[in-house]
């Protein structure tokens, strides 16, 4: 562990630091000159660079896979005879938490609905429009975002663990840029790339989760959600998260996800139970063959001849590929973090398969419990959603009985995302601005998690949803350009051990015994 003071003192820190608290203090400022630039940079973004996330996170996809599947996969991150850090339930518990938490209470009943009303193609209010709804729902949940944090988790780790090198994000590119080059110029550069990226992906996601809160307040008590109403609760949660930090993450972050998961999983399966259960087994069944069998067209659809990315794709599935890349550097390195000792393969099949099953699962109870009520049932929710997409969660559980008792739990839900999302972030960039030192000191995770939650109430107050759209997609495109090279870097390392023999420990030592056998020992 380094001496703290010397810390602040790194020009990765202190470039990062200056330009954040500038952003804050001008948002601060000015926030409708900060809204106005933040819709023209979302409009550019999205007309003429969309096709790119559409490209960068098929690829990811599909190399991803191919690790899983390659022989490579044996290759432990850490050493050969390494055990995991943590046991499959606390680091699946923790990955989740910070990997999608808000999100999925967030756009699990009003994606779904969305699609149904203002579908990619066909109708609206069809029986065809409730499928695509729900493929769609389950495509931008799936593998592809799962695929990207693994991208920089596994790079990380590995570079990490098993090559020795600093957690910051400049190692994955040592085979570019050479050990010292790691924390030269461009190694820099690539550090505050990753900083600036998580500041905006996590602001976005605290967004989320700040509107949300807001509008289980409007459904218990009246309160408007409104600007004002948003900052407070970004204040007073954002509190509480820095509290947390300071138990670190074997403490805070690992019990307060376990707890969560429990809760999460208690809300579904109450809103299984009580909701059209027959449906929710059905839209499931179905739209799990209808995902797999579309991923290819639907990982590529843009609507060139249509209305190209100012349509459907960029307000969707562009956000959502950009909102995941700008998230990767974030999840990316707390996944990395807590993944040490697990072989590559284990480690694919813990970050995608699983988490992947819960997403579509979440989807298929609450977005599928939506879908009945608007398609068969009446209607009802469609008219929140319209007005705020934070408010269509509470809008389906006030359908169910004890209706206040569920909107409390998902609120508490919410709220405990909130904190470890927050808590994992002040790790992350304190990790990156530390020079890789895994347990960064607790005066620099309090900067930045004072930074993160300034950026989230900036981006609010001067712009709602859209400034949070606008500040993933700036976050995400620069490190989409990171995150290739790093792929390319991760894959001509692993085929070069192979090549040179470096074989896992089990493997070796089956090797060994076999050649022991034919010499007749």
């Amino acid at each position: 562990m380094q001496n703290e003071g010397s810390v602040y003192t790194k020009p990765t820190f202190l470039i990062a630091f200056i330009i954040m608290l500038l952003f804050v203090i001008f948002g601060v400022a000015a926030p409708d000159t900060l809204g106005a630039i933040s819709g023209m940079l979302f409009d550019g973004m999205i007309e003429y660079f969309g096709w790119s996330f559409i490209l960068g996170a098929s690829i990811f996809l599909i190399l991803i896979v191919f690790l899983l599947l390659s022989p490579v996969g044996e290759i432990k991150l850490g050493e050969d005879d390494e055990k995991p850090a943590y046991a499959n339930l606390p680091w699946f518990a923790m990955l989740f938490s910070c990997g999608m938490g808000i999100g999925l209470l967030f756009w699990g009943v009003s994606e779904p609905v969305w699609h149904y009303i203002w579908p990619p193609y066909g109708e609206a209010y069809t029986a065809e429009a409730v499928h695509i709804a729900m493929r769609y729902s389950f495509f931008h949940w799936g593998f592809h975002p799962w695929a990207i944090y693994a991208v920089v988790a596994g790079s990380l780790a590995y570079f990490s663990y098993r090559k020795g090198l600093p957690m910051m994000l400049s190692s994955c590119l040592e085979p570019i840029l050479g050990r010292k080059g790691i924390e030269g110029p461009i190694g820099i550069a690539v550090n505050v790339i990753g900083v600036f990226a998580t500041l905006f992906g996590l602001a976005t996601s605290l967004g989320l989760g700040t509107m949300q809160l807001a509008a289980g307040l409007e459904s218990l008590f009246g309160i408007p959600s409104e600007p004002p109403v948003w900052v407070a609760i970004v204040l007073v949660v954002g509190l509480v998260a820095l509290i947390s930090t300071s138990t670190g993450i074997d403490r805070g972050i690992k019990y307060l996800s376990q707890v969560n998961i429990v809760v999460a999983v208690l809300l579904m399966l109450l809103v299984f139970i009580v909701g059209p259960t027959l449906f929710i087994l059905n839209i499931f069944t179905h739209s799990t063959g209808d995902y797999i069998q579309n991923i290819i067209s639907m990982s590529f659809r843009i609507d060139a001849s249509g209305e190209g990315t100012a349509g459907w794709a960029g307000a969707w599935t562009i956000f959502y590929w950009a909102w995941w890349i700008a998230w990767a550097p974030f999840v990316g390195t707390f996944i990395a973090r807590i993944s040490r000792g697990r072989t590559i393969r284990n480690f694919i099949v813990g970050v995608m398969l699983v988490p992947v099953f819960v997403s579509l699962v979440w989807f298929s109870v609450f977005g599928g419990s939506a879908l009945y009520t608007e398609h068969f049932a009446g209607g009802g929710i469609e008219e929140s959603v319209a007005a705020d997409s934070a408010l269509g969660f509470f809008a389906l559980l006030s359908q169910f009985p004890a209706a206040n008792l569920l909107i409390v739990i998902a609120m508490f839900s919410v709220a405990v995302f909130f904190i470890t999302s927050s808590d994992s972030g002040t790790y992350v960039n304190g990790m990156l601005t530390s020079g890789g030192d895994p347990n960064p000191a607790l005066g620099l995770r309090i900067i930045w998690g004072a930074l993160q939650i300034g950026a989230a109430g900036v981006l609010l107050f001067s712009g709602g949803l859209s400034a949070l759209q606008t500040a993933s997609i700036v976050g995400g495109f620069p490190f989409m350009i990171v995150m290739l090279l790093m792929l390319y870097c991760f894959m001509k390392s692993l085929f070069t051990e192979m090549q040179q023999g470096t074989l896992p420990l089990e493997k070796k030592r089956i090797m060994d015994t076999l050649a022991e056998l034919k010499e007749g020992k």
